[in-house]
């Protein structure tokens, strides 16, 4: 992929946004120490209703993320408003959430990197397979997939080679499909 090139990023089940905003703040800390910004594009998504994806794009969180979060991150990815914290504008603005369903929806495609952590577990395997071949299709080569704690690829292992195996991060595996 050309440097210029902006990453793309796709998050399912993103819920109300702080695993695709961990992911920018991740991204922009890694850009800190590299000759180039590169930039990037985070796909959040989810099926809940539309009041969660309102609340992810809003970048809105309870005082209480003080005690998860260094000061340093703090003081430079959230401003404090009140009686809660909102993320910074330009990590906010790196996102895009919108409501899509796994099994129905058409998946995005020439993604860099997938993050579903948590998701497959509350599939059964037959949706599960599907999900991971969709998976599969919407990455490039290469490409990496990250998956939750409890979840795994199945019978499905053969679409993608493990790099990580204890945190669950593997890489698209070019196929004869």
């Amino acid at each position: 992929k050309p440097p210029d090139a902006p990453l793309r990023l796709w998050v399912p089940g993103c819920s109300k946004g702080q695993e695709a905003y961990s992911l920018a703040i991740a991204l922009w800390e890694f850009f800190d120490d590299q000759p180039l910004r590169r930039r990037f594009h985070i796909f959040a998504t989810d099926l809940s209703d539309p009041g969660s994806l309102e609340t992810a794009r809003a970048g809105v969180y309870p005082e209480s993320i003080e005690g998860e979060l260094t000061p340093e991150r703090l003081h430079r990815f959230f401003r404090k408003e009140d009686q809660f914290y909102r993320i910074d504008k330009t990590i906010r603005d790196s996102c895009v959430f919108s409501r899509q369903n796994l099994i129905a929806d058409p998946p995005f495609s020439h993604v860099d990197l997938i993050s579903c952590r948590n998701v497959l577990i509350y599939m059964d395997p037959v949706l599960q397979r599907r999900v991971v071949a969709t998976f599969h299709y919407a990455l490039n080569v290469p490409g990496f997939l990250i998956l939750g704690s409890s979840e795994t690829l199945g019978d499905q292992s053969g679409l993608f080679e493990a790099m990580d195996r204890t945190n669950k991060i593997y890489a698209k595996q070019v196929t004869g499909s």
